[in-house]
């Protein structure tokens, strides 16, 4: 389906137990590099894929709206964090879908660690008809096909992509974004345009 006027959503997911710079410093740049018109982060409540967060969910959304608040392209949405049941990506991702409508182009932000894993989420196939994928290298984690399970290592060869085909491909989902020679990092790789500056800055806001 061709993708229309508006400019991609990124999405931030996590449970932000607590919010620190590797999570601010990949969200500047993502807005940066892919580039997106603002992201959403999501915190969780009841993760499903995970133990639970040691800090209450008050606590953690008080500590992201101190990180986020003065960055006008950041948004906060507490849906999944008061939700009184487990929550998953994809059941967010339709959520989501159905609040921006079927026009938006949406990319789900996640590191290499978790892109390794990705065929243990629920309903992982699903994902790429709800968004784009875009994947954060992490120190220790290298995204290859070899290491990926065989049905997730084929799906990944059909959707790979440079960032930069979020808009030459005309798409509102189903690509993973992950630029191998000059990624996007958590917190040790290159930084581009003052973006590790904008993070620090806003870092300095987290108690």
């Amino acid at each position: 389906r061709p993708m229309p006027e508006a400019h991609p959503r990124g999405l931030l997911g996590g449970t932000f137990d607590p919010v620190h710079f590797a999570h601010l410093r990949l969200a500047v740049e993502a807005l940066d590099r892919l580039p997106l018109e603002s992201i959403r982060w999501i915190p969780s409540g009841q993760p499903g894929h995970r133990e639970a967060p040691a800090a209450c969910v008050e606590d953690r959304l008080a500590m992201l709206r101190l990180a986020i608040g003065d960055e006008p392209r950041f948004r906060l949405d507490e849906t999944d964090a008061r939700s009184p049941l487990p929550t998953f990506s994809v059941e967010t991702l339709t959520r989501l879908r159905t609040e921006l409508g079927g026009d938006v182009p949406l990319v789900l932000i996640v590191g290499a660690d978790q892109l390794l894993a990705l065929d243990t989420w629920r309903d992982w196939r699903s994902l790429f008809d709800l968004a784009h994928v875009a994947v954060a290298q992490r120190p220790r984690f290298k995204v290859r096909a070899r290491s990926l399970g065989d049905e997730l290592a084929l799906e990944y060869a059909q959707r790979s992509s440079q960032p930069s085909a979020l808009a030459a491909a005309g798409r509102l989902a189903g690509k993973v974004l992950i630029d191998t020679a000059n990624a996007i990092a958590w917190a040790d790789g290159p930084t581009l345009g003052g973006s590790k500056s904008v993070a620090e800055d806003i870092a300095k806001r987290v108690p």
